[in-house]
């Protein structure tokens, strides 16, 4: 039965999902740093909020982690790049709180412009100090949007409704999204130069990170107003508290900050400014929807392979994992194969899809071939981390579709380049779900491969296959299957021959004597 840690506190829905799919699910929240680093240990599964940091020191001493799901859009608290070395699936929630995000923006931005905290503090002190909270209206007002994704879409949608005019600044906003929205799409500088309101609805990445500093507050209307209700650290609060200070910027709307929890700053005790205890998600809609979205992609995963909402590799349904499990088992096959006859360093891994196969999703097929291709070398890979290895080891990695089929319904094929030669695999299903190979090293034959594999390369020539016959009863191995390739007569030739027991080292040494031999190996699948 997979387990599963709850390092933050999820709704008891999360507990009723995974009882209910089978999985033992325990529960242990405000752990120390040691406490959680002893605790993960025998857990396929973790899933947190934002409080847990899973640090790669925690990654580390989890000896059984398969997946860690964030409850949540951001995964800035988990080390995902420590996760995918390590071959982790990491998932979030991008949807499941998008919607109270988007309202926490625009009730931040319906505070900020007409000073409710501040009124509600002064009146509440028994002052009537009508004439010192003049507000502004969102009518008319344009709102400059930074990330225009799920939440930013959501916010524009809001603004329209109240008659603002909405421009976003987002590098992956195409220009047909941006009609369907009904948003201008604009770059940085246009943004900030235009914008009444600035709000923003992206992640904390290296490329967003200090995005609004002193240089682009500069660059902005004089009595803009900044919503940041996204990631601390998008904005740099020394700045924003200059620009406050000097008038430059009328106000600001703040729930979360650079260093949480955050209990001073620069931006406290300032009428202009409304401050909340990063509160985006906070409601029980919001709460209950991330919880069961989260324990229902954990599940998913460690019950039938379905990877959704992954932000480290592609997305597989459980229906595709289904239908692609013969594919991958084939892409496995050839790729280890093709690993197990590397004898040098790899440059270059080229896979080709034809057919029907070229149809399917076959992101996760390659990331099937990787590992197999690079498993024989390195033990800790698999279709998680091989994508960042090889592109880590400057090994180039390309696809090709064609989707018109050749000899073979649907064909899978790859070629890896070594620093002195190259080596290709080439296989099929037959009857919809049998593995077969049919190609290697442009030699054809057929093939079913199973646990122990003589792999032989040979000269093509009478008594050959007689004596290697005579070697492997002389050591008492068994042949289940034999399968044989020539590129023609005399020429070179290829067997691959099943057996039911793992290959001695002394047996192969025998086999390389052979005349005509030009070489033998063992492999196992």
């Amino acid at each position: 039965m997979p387990k599963v840690l709850i390092a933050d506190a999820l709704s008891p829905r999360a507990l009723e999902i995974f009882a209910a799919r089978g999985i033992e699910a325990d529960v242990a929240t405000a752990l120390s740093a040691d406490e959680f680093n002893r605790r993960i240990a025998g857990y396929e599964g973790l899933a947190v909020r934002s409080a847990t940091k899973v640090t790669a020191e925690l990654i580390a001493a989890a000896d059984a982690l398969k997946v860690i799901g964030r409850a949540g859009i951001g995964v800035d608290n988990i080390d995902v790049a420590a996760a995918t070395e390590r071959g982790i699936v990491v998932m979030n929630t991008p949807s499941g709180n998008s919607i109270t995000a988007a309202e926490h923006a625009i009730a931040m931005m319906f505070a900020l412009a007409r000073q409710i905290p501040a009124a509600d503090r002064s009146t509440q002190a028994g002052e009537w100090a009508k004439s010192r909270f003049l507000g502004v209206e969102l009518s008319g007002k344009t709102l400059g949007i930074i990330g225009c994704g799920n939440i930013g879409a959501i916010v524009a949608d809001r603004a329209i409704g109240l008659r603002m005019k909405v421009i976003a600044y987002d590098p992956f906003l195409s220009t047909e999204r941006a009609l369907e929205l009904g948003v201008e799409r604009v770059t940085f500088d246009e943004m900030l130069a235009r914008a009444d309101f600035v709000t923003l609805h992206t992640p904390l990445t290296d490329a967003t990170r200090d995005i609004i500093d002193a240089t682009s507050i500069a660059k902005m209307k004089r009595g803009v107003r900044i919503v940041n209700c996204a990631r601390g650290g998008l904005v740099v609060e020394p700045a924003l508290a200059a620009a406050l200070d000097s008038g430059h910027v009328a106000g600001a709307a703040i729930d979360v900050f650079a260093e949480e929890p955050a209990t001073k700053s620069l931006l406290f005790g300032r009428d202009n400014v409304v401050v909340t205890p990063h509160l985006g998600a906070a409601t029980a809609e919001a709460q209950e929807n991330v919880a069961v979205q989260i324990a229902q992609q954990i599940a998913d995963f460690l019950l039938t392979g379905a990877v959704a909402n992954s932000v480290n590799m592609p997305s597989l349904t459980a229906e595709e994992a289904a239908r692609l499990r013969p594919y991958m088992i084939l892409a496995e096959q050839i790729g280890s194969l093709a690993g197990q006859l590397v004898e040098s360093g790899i440059e270059a891994i080229a896979v080709e899809y034809q057919g029907a196969i070229a149809e399917l999703n076959i992101k996760p097929l390659t990331a099937t071939l990787l590992t197999g291709v690079l498993a024989p070398q390195l033990a800790a890979v698999n279709m998680v981390n091989a994508p960042l290895i090889c592109r880590q080891r400057d090994i180039r990695v390309t696809e090709t579709l064609g989707p018109e089929p050749g000899d073979y319904h649907t064909l899978m094929a790859v070629t890896v380049r070594t620093e002195d030669r190259e080596h290709s695999v080439a296989g099929t299903l037959f009857a919809g779900n049998k593995p077969r190979l049919v190609e290697v090293d442009g030699i054809p034959l057929e093939a079913e491969l199973g646990r122990h594999v003589l792999f032989v390369r040979n000269y093509d020539k009478p008594g050959f296959i007689g004596a290697l016959g005579n070697a492997l009863a002389a050591a008492e191995v068994n042949i289940a299957t034999f399968h044989l390739g020539r590129n023609a007569p005399g020429e070179d030739a290829i067997a691959l021959i099943e057996v039911d027991q793992p290959l001695t080292p002394s047996l192969l040494d025998t086999v390389r004597r052979l005349p005509n031999m030009i070489q033998a190996k063992a492999m196992r699948f």
